[in-house]
């Protein structure tokens, strides 16, 4: 499963689109569990807009945060490139963004989830497509993917590159993503193959 995965990252980081430098950024999402929404551009080409990363920010918050904490525009900008590349229509629907520690423990989340730093979405995907988004995600290698086909969504955040398969028995552990190159430099260094 995970070397497909792997796999899959590679075929579908040929194909993603690239960005133009500089152009403006829309997105339109909801959260499924507040209902709250979000549609209109927020960021500019250089920066992400102020006014709309406050907005995001209360739109990505569980019901249980008071004050929302500023969410991540590194975590958004996976979002937006994710959506391009998969061509996925809006409004998108996010099932998790911001996490009050509270909302984390009650959903058995990990104790250093990226949901506890405003910098991880839980992102609502038809299942036929869930192994496409998760390879598009992990082929722009900025940060953790999740795949959760039985319960219909994939984990982006912006912390380290890593993948799971969190509907797998034991896979909701995440790993790094096999370093090749690292490998292939430690059989040189290796000829005899001892380790």
């Amino acid at each position: 499963m995970k070397r497909r995965l792997i796999l899959l990252a590679g075929v579908f980081t040929l194909a993603a689109p690239r960005l133009r430098a500089g152009s403006p950024r829309r997105l339109a999402l909801r959260h499924s569990h507040t209902g709250a929404r979000f549609d209109g551009p927020w960021h500019d080409g250089a920066d992400p807009d102020p006014g709309a990363m406050v907005e995001l920010s209360a739109v990505l918050a569980d019901s249980a945060a008071i004050r929302p904490r500023p969410f991540d525009a590194a975590a958004l900008g996976i979002l937006a490139d994710v959506a391009e590349a998969a061509g996925l229509s809006g409004p998108l629907v996010v099932r998790s963004g911001y996490r009050t520690p509270a909302i984390n423990a009650a959903v058995h989340g990990a104790g250093d989830s990226q949901h506890l730093r405003a910098g991880a979405i839980d992102l609502e995907v038809a299942s036929a497509r869930i192994q496409q988004v998760g390879g598009l995600a992990l082929g722009l290698g900025r940060g953790g993917v999740g795949l959760y086909p039985r319960r219909g969504f994939v984990h982006l955040d912006s912390g380290p590159v890593r993948a799971w398969n969190g509907d797998a028995p034991g896979g909701g552990i995440p790993a790094p993503v096999e370093d090749r190159i690292g490998r292939i430099a430690a059989a040189w260094r290796n000829p005899g193959g001892r380790r």
